[in-house]
């Protein structure tokens, strides 16, 4: 754990339990989005440190996987020691795999603009800055980057935010797992000072402002490995 983490959590030890490090901005749904696909697909979103984005997506409904880990460097680099030097061009992100039978691209893409981060921070999230915590969207089709690109466009136009969005979009190259202890830390560690404070008020805001996509008990990445 980052040795700021270690701060910020003993500095919220006593913080309210309803406190929330960033406010959510509910944004419209795409104009453009994907037709159902009959296979699962993959995407990598980056949106501060990657437990409270994992935490998110293993709430909602169609995600079957959500791994928290680190894109747009090299291999030798991908250690979490490393990527938090901010010199590695990683990012923290998370793959997260979803059926577009059950949800879309856009519901992805909404929730990632709503509750899970700040687009318009440049290489920070709350607490925590650092290249590492850039805003950016993986993507690995060419129809990802189209309906990305498209409603970024569409919510800067529509001035959603008081600021233009920052988010990068880019064809993944690798992503590569983070450390089997970074896997599921929203849920394993929900009273740890750092998640009640900047990660749950997201997961919270999911449930409220996405109900119908929301579910109560989240896929983990353990035991999606346990099944497999």
């Amino acid at each position: 754990m980052k040795l700021r983490h270690l701060l910020l959590a003993s500095c919220l030890a006593f913080a309210p339990a309803t406190a929330s490090a960033e406010k959510i901005t509910m944004v419209p749904p795409p104009a453009m989005d994907q037709t159902a696909a009959a296979k699962t697909e993959t995407i990598v979103l980056a949106g501060g440190c990657f437990w409270g984005v994992q935490g998110v997506y293993q709430h909602l409904k169609g995600v079957t996987n959500a791994v928290s880990g680190y894109s747009g460097g090299k291999k030798e680099t991908a250690s979490y020691e490393t990527v938090s030097s901010g010199t590695t061009g990683h990012a923290e992100s998370v793959e997260v795999t979803f059926d577009p039978k059950t949800v879309s691209l856009g519901k992805i893409l909404q929730v990632y603009f709503s509750v899970v981060h700040n687009p318009t921070e440049l290489n920070r999230q709350g607490p925590d800055s650092g290249t590492q915590y850039r805003s950016a969207i993986f993507t690995t089709t060419d129809d990802q980057a189209k309906i990305a690109k498209a409603y970024v466009d569409q919510l800067d136009k529509a001035k959603v935010y008081s600021d233009p969005i920052v988010t990068k979009i880019s064809t993944l190259d690798k992503f590569y797992p983070a450390e089997g202890y970074h896997q599921d830390y929203a849920t394993l560690n929900p009273t740890q000072p750092y998640i009640a404070y900047n990660d749950l008020p997201k997961i919270e805001g999911l449930s409220k402002y996405f109900p119908q996509d929301y579910r109560a008990k989240p896929v983990l990445v353990s035991e999606v490995k346990a099944s497999n």
